[in-house]
This record gives structure tokens, C-alpha cells and sequence, in this order.
């Protein structure tokens, strides 16, 4: 399914989560894993000094300190590079974002695999900011494969993956999404989900849809469904469709969590703009800090 991953990581405690989803990946759809980590911003010059994100401090990044970055790495994946195989290590200085992307595009990557934050634990750390940010902004944007985002120990996961969401909005966006997510259920012979959540929170103050007009829009989303991604699905019928009203981040989530899902499928935005120029979603934004299991953001369909 995925010939080559790669799994972006700062070493730290925030990435734990992800590195177990992208060894175990790997492994089971025998995919080659490129570790990647960017250990310091290069200062202005032609000099070697480099800023470290972890501890803040500068330092020359001669071959001794890159050597000295390498066993750090390994040694915070002793455990699954045991279990799972060593995986092909690239450090390198630089900003993370940029040389995330550079080296996808350069090796044609199939998936990016990231935490979705770093920890207060983490000090100096400078890969995400906020909540969901800096960094994983801007590869989600940009990649051009999905992006395999993970925030906390997937509790749902078996074995990846037996149910897969595929939460639509039915933007021009969602398109490369349901792709990917119909790919991959098709290829591993899993269950798709196909799901919608019609957003009641967004009628004026005082002014409340009746169950009747909820219903007819219920029936009306359904029908958008199959017209759009059923109609596209050729002979796969291992699928369900769902329909539910509320605020779409909790009630995607509420789904995914009563079908046990393994992975959520959702487009990196919302909205006809270029892809480029999009920033992430709120609803894929807050899905992807609660949700129990994998979320894959996806952008463009250039890599499905």
C-alpha cells in the first residue's frame, strides 16, 4: 500500500505515539520507513553553528555532534527499531518544515507520518507551536502525499487497519480525501465508512431547524453521498453510509468511536481555494487533537 513512509520526528516524548503507528506501518505492509529528524536551525552565514530545537543551545555541527544526534536517535527507538527493523535514518540542520517536504518530494514519499504537537515537557522545542502548529501547518498544506498525523496512543488500532472513517463536507477538498480513503480500504479489503455531520450550530440566535427539515436534509445528504463517492466505488460494497446532525468535529468523533474506527480520512481544508493557501480546517484541526486513532489529512491527489 505505501512503498516508502516517512516519519518526521523531533525525538521527543511528544513523537512516542507516532513513531509505534509508523514502525508498525512499515512493517506490515512492508514499506520501506525513512526516520527523519531535523536537529537545529543553521545560523546566518557559511558557518556550522546551529541552534539545537531541543535544548536551545548552539552548537558546531561538525561530524562528532551529528554522529552524537544519529545515537540519540536510535537510541530513543531502541525498542521498536528491535522489534520492527532499523529503519533508514536522515538527520540533517535546517528549518523542520522546509526539509520535511524538500526530502519527500526528493524521495517520493507515498505518507508522512507526524505527532500532532510537542509537550510543555519539551522545552525549546520548536516544531509545532500552540496547539496544532507551526510546522505541521505548513507540511500539511504543502505535501503533496497524505499526511498521517497522530496525537496521542492509538486505543483503537488493530493490527491498521480494519475500519477506516472518511469524514466529508462535500467541499471540492473532500474529493482527494475520499479518494485516498477508498484506495486504501479497497487495496487492504477493509470497511469504509462514509460520513457526514449536518452542522445545526450555525442557525441564527433564537432560530432553530425543525426535526422535519432536519430529516429532509438527513435524506438529501445521503443521496449527495452516493451520487459523488458511492457512484465512483465501481464493485467495492464494503461500505456504510451515515448521516448525523450536530457540531461536526464531535459528532465525527462520536462515530468513529462507536464503530471502534483505525483510522479517520478528512481534507486538509474546507472551502474552493489553492491548495497552497489553505490552512488547516478547525473541524480536521480538532479532530485531530481528540481522536483515539490515527487522523490522515489530505491535500491533493497528486500521491493517492
Amino acid at each position: 500500500m505505501f512503498k516508502k513512509m516517512l516519519f518526521a520526528t523531533n525525538a521527543s516524548p511528544a513523537c512516542d505515539a507516532a513513531a509505534k503507528v509508523a514502525f508498525e506501518l512499515a512493517e506490515k505492509y512492508e514499506s520501506e520507513l525513512v526516520l527523519f529528524h531535523v536537529f537545529g536551525e543553521p545560523s546566518h552565514g557559511g558557518g556550522t553553528d546551529i541552534k539545537d530545537y531541543v535544548t536551545g543551545e548552539t552548537e558546531t555541527a561538525g561530524p562528532d555532534y551529528v554522529d552524537f544526534v544519529i545515537d540519540e536517535v536510535k537510541t530513543r527507538y531502541e525498542t521498536l527499531i528491535e522489534k520492527h527493523g532499523e529503519p533508514r535514518l536522515e538527520t540533517l540542520a535546517g528549518i523542520p518544515s522546509t526539509e520535511i517536504l524538500r526530502f519527500a518530494r526528493k524521495e517520493d514519499v507515498d505518507c508522512i507520518v507526524m505527532g500532532a504537537h510537542a509537550t510543555a515537557d519539551d522545552p525549546g522545542v520548536a516544531r509545532f507551536r500552540g496547539i496544532v502548529g507551526t510546522t505541521m501547518q505548513i507540511v500539511a498544506q504543502r505535501a503533496r502525499c497524505p499526511v498521517l498525523i497522530i496525537s496521542r496512543p492509538c486505543e483503537t488500532c488493530f493490527w491498521y487497519f480494519n475500519k477506516i472513517v472518511f469524514g466529508t463536507d462535500f467541499t471540492k477538498a473532500s474529493l482527494s480525501a475520499f479518494k485516498f480513503a477508498y484506495k486504501m480500504a479497497e487495496q487492504i479489503g477493509c470497511k469504509l465508512y462514509l460520513f457526514h455531520a449536518i452542522n445545526i450550530d450555525t442557525s441564527p440566535i433564537g432560530l432553530f431547524k425543525g426535526q422535519d427539515s432536519i430529516e429532509q436534509r438527513i435524506i438529501e445528504a445521503k443521496a449527495k453521498i452516493k451520487h459523488q463517492y458511492v457512484s465512483q466505488m465501481e464493485n467495492f460494497d464494503n461500505y456504510e453510509i451515515t448521516v448525523w446532525e450536530g457540531i461536526p468535529y464531535i459528532e465525527l468523533l462520536k462515530f468513529t468511536r462507536e464503530v471502534s474506527g483505525d483510522l479517520v480520512v478528512m481534507a486538509h481544508h474546507t472551502g474552493d481555494v489553492p491548495e497552497d493557501e489553505a490552512v488547516l480546517g478547525s473541524t480536521v484541526e480538532q479532530v485531530v487533537l481528540r481522536s483515539a486513532c490515527p487522523v490522515a489529512s489530505v491535500n491533493r491527489s497528486d500521491r493517492l
